[in-house]
């Protein structure tokens, strides 16, 4: 239980109600410089995953497996950018920038849940490239839309394993020292630099979780895509193996991006000291990537760019159909 501390250096009986979180410092042109970038960021990661949701599930010919997980991906980055971004954004423009004990978390928890689940659900994206490539004639049973459902299910309750026990371990801990928190959100590292008590299991529970999901789930892409470049190659079809680079090449490059700054910011020794370059690499896990994640699936996929093509069409149909009374959507 977190405990506050008087004046006079002694232990007060009553818990610690809030933390401070401290962000990145500076004046207050500094901290409306940084709400105007985050609310960039935010606007941009929203507005693009938004309407890949829309998109995938207004457009029939995007209703694959494919595409299922894809949709899946732009809502999980929708709902973790969201943990973040709002509650960063109004501490930039506060004095206090205080978040209540059971906020932190709260805030802490569906955060991990989140990119937990965004890394296992990377790797099933990769799988369901391999069945596709590799084995097409199987694809169909073996991707079927009960498999794509389970699949996902699966890699939220591996999500809310993880977070379950990093919430629990995390927040059992007594945060004697200090309830300055000093970063932008609620996360294990800066947490475990306030904490008064021994925090090596911590630190090993971190680092050996987060390390092997990422290195499971990384073991999964680089085979899958193994034995997708040979296939791709023994292809005849230069068009064919055009169409399946660009769109695996989409894929690897989330991947690469998403997997590089968590092994950065958590599977590898250190990490919680440096927090100041946590911070850095915790907005591009965050918000960057998340706003990119649309903007790399959309901008190399033909599929994507075919079906934005035809939603603007129709929306123009509308709204002619509109203006003259001839018609009207349904």
């Amino acid at each position: 239980m977190a405990m506050p501390v008087h004046r006079n250096g002694n232990l007060s009986a009553a818990p610690w109600q809030e933390f401070v979180l401290e962000g990145f410092g500076g004046d207050v042109e500094t901290q409306a410089l940084l709400f105007a970038v985050f609310l960039l960021l935010y606007t941009v990661t929203v507005l693009g995953n938004l309407t890949m949701i829309v998109l995938i599930t207004m457009d029939a010919r995007l209703h694959s497996p494919m595409y299922f997980f894809l949709k899946s991906l732009s809502f999980v980055d929708l709902c973790y950018s969201s943990v973040i971004a709002p509650n960063a954004m109004a501490n930039f423009l506060s004095a206090s920038k205080v978040i209540t004990f059971a906020g932190c978390a709260i805030q802490f928890f569906f955060f991990s849940l989140l990119a937990t689940t965004e890394a296992f659900l990377l790797a099933v994206m990769a799988y369901d490239r391999f069945v596709a490539i590799c084995s097409p004639l199987r694809y169909p049973v073996t991707m079927s839309p009960m498999t794509c459902a389970r699949l996902v299910l699966g890699t939220y309750c591996g999500g809310c394993l993880n977070s379950i026990v990093q919430t629990s371990l995390t927040f059992q801990l007594p945060f004697c020292r200090s309830n300055r928190i000093n970063h932008f959100f609620c996360d294990v590292p800066p947490l475990l630099q306030i904490a008064c008590a021994n925090t090596v299991v911590n630190e090993l529970v971190m680092f050996g979780i987060c390390g092997l999901i990422i290195v499971s789930t990384t073991l999964v892409v680089l085979v899958s895509y193994g034995y997708i470049t040979v296939t791709i190659l023994s292809m005849r079809s230069g068009s064919g193996r055009h169409k399946l680079f660009s769109t695996c090449g989409s894929h690897m490059t989330a991947v690469s991006l998403f997997y590089g700054t968590l092994f950065v910011m958590y599977a590898q020794p250190g990490a919680v000291a440096s927090m100041e370059q946590g911070k850095v690499v915790s907005v591009f896990y965050t918000l960057v990537i998340p706003m990119l994640n649309p903007l790399i699936y959309s901008l190399r996929n033909q599929d994507v760019k075919k079906a934005l093509q035809r939603l603007g069409q129709r929306h123009s149909l509308g709204k002619g159909d509109t203006r003259y009374g001839t018609g009207s959507w349904g």
